[in-house]
């Protein structure tokens, strides 16, 4: 992929929706001396989002668009190679990129999915896995592209699922192999 240059770290913006828990994993690996990446921007589509305290405690830039519009897509655009960022992870941004964005950014948009992909994309991973009696499940990180959760596939990690899981108790498995996941893709995506 070619972005890293000597020692440089790659500016990386972390699009988030919620809780945050991968913004703050990702916060946590960018500041280890072996990360490839610095931080510069954290933005939310939800002025409500739990993620952003850590913005705030972290002294990253933050930003709120509602994503609703061409024109608060634009600003996003214009907000990110303002402060010359290279990369984007989306971390729990519940919102659909439109083609014209993607573009902007082709090749340097990743996304972490709860399934292993190709297997269930979309939302109600979870539900989906244990009603069709899985083994396994896991996450993926992939690249973006206007195909919902179909871009190629950078890495994944499987997950066992127990009878008695439920779709809560599956969530927490493959959220602690998430926080892990992310770093090794970015890692891998960065050495390509």
């Amino acid at each position: 992929m070619a972005l890293l240059t000597g020692f440089n770290k790659i500016n990386t913006a972390i699009f988030i929706s919620g809780t945050g828990s991968n913004l703050k994993s990702l916060i946590k690996f960018s500041k280890l001396k072996k990360s490839p990446i610095t931080i510069g921007m954290i933005i939310s589509n939800n002025p409500k989002s739990k993620g952003l305290k850590y913005a705030k405690i972290n002294k990253i830039k933050k930003k709120v668009f509602n994503f609703n519009s061409t024109i608060s897509e634009k600003k996003v655009i214009n907000e990110l190679k303002k402060d010359n960022i290279n990369l984007i992870c989306l971390a729990g941004f519940m919102k659909i990129l439109s083609k014209e964005f993607i573009k902007n950014f082709n090749g340097k948009i990743l996304n972490i999915h709860p399934s292993l992909l190709p297997k269930y994309k979309g939302l109600n991973t979870h539900v989906k896995a244990i009603k069709n009696k899985d083994k396994y499940s896991g996450c993926t990180v992939h690249l973006v592209n206007s195909k919902l959760d179909s871009g190629k596939i950078i890495d994944q990690k499987k997950v066992r699922i127990n009878k008695l899981d439920t779709p809560e108790t599956l969530a927490k498995k493959i959220l602690v192999q998430e926080h892990k996941l992310y770093p090794e893709a970015i890692i891998k995506l960065l050495n390509l």
